[in-house]
């Protein structure tokens, strides 16, 4: 049996007085990676910000290799082994490609060259700063930076989001690789379940404010019925 990872028991959050989640419950074994899928607005980037520690926990419980995460600060839960891709990316654009990747490293087995071999593009602007890349390169760099970190959980929060189809298919080819070759447990957070299925062990869909349905990557893509049910999509083979 794999160990469990992330356990995440009746949790509400959501940002000030407003709830976002009530009553989610949900595991993650070490190894395994999990789609989390919705609707825009279902609280699918909550639910990785409560993770991350930047929104309001309203109640219950999340531990991540038995250790209580809830109660942590963010700069600790990054330390705990949390390694988080935003939205947003953050990368610092006054710092070069390898500035941005040297300047967070932790001991480990990703480092600078392993990053540089999963992204060439990367090794090639690694003298650039982070302003003169192209949106897919910064992705790549943020993705980069997360994994220098040495993560036990890696959370990618729609890295796939409005870029050009030669770069979704290297950023693909990228998580499968890290997430289900080398194993490293993640959670990616997609509202284009073909996109990540593929790529992913088991996935979740959210809707209203809570865990809808739960299944492997694998039974969803053999039997997209419940996806069309809840997402409104037909997933491609």
């Amino acid at each position: 049996m794999a160990e469990l990872l992330l356990n995440v028991e009746g949790l509400s959050c959501g940002y000030g007085e407003a709830v976002v989640l009530s009553d989610v419950s949900f595991q993650v074994q070490a190894g395994r990676s999990l789609a989390l899928l919705g609707r825009n607005g279902t609280g699918k980037t909550t639910l990785i910000d409560t993770l991350v520690g930047v929104t309001r926990r309203h109640a219950g419980r999340i531990t991540l290799a038995g250790q209580d995460l809830h109660a942590m600060p963010v700069h600790l839960r990054a330390a705990a082994g949390i390694g988080w891709v935003p939205q947003e990316r953050n990368i610092f654009k006054s710092l070069t490609v390898a500035e941005n990747l040297t300047a967070v490293a932790r001991a480990g087995p990703w480092t600078l060259a392993r990053v540089f071999e999963l992204f060439p593009r990367l090794a090639e602007r690694q003298k650039n700063l982070g302003n003169q890349l192209s949106g897919g390169e910064q992705q790549m760099l943020a993705f980069g930076r997360a994994l220098v970190l040495n993560p036990r959980l890696l959370l990618l929060d729609e890295p796939l989001e409005g870029l050009a189809p030669i770069i979704v298919e290297e950023l693909l080819r990228a998580i499968r690789r890290v997430c289900r070759e080398e194993g490293l447990t993640s959670i990616v957070v997609e509202q284009h379940p073909q996109m990540v299925l593929g790529v992913t062990d088991d996935a979740v869909v959210l809707d209203r404010g809570g865990i809808a349905y739960r299944a492997t990557s694998e039974a969803l893509l053999r039997d997209p019925a419940p996806l069309d049910a809840w997402l409104g999509v037909n997933v491609q083979h």
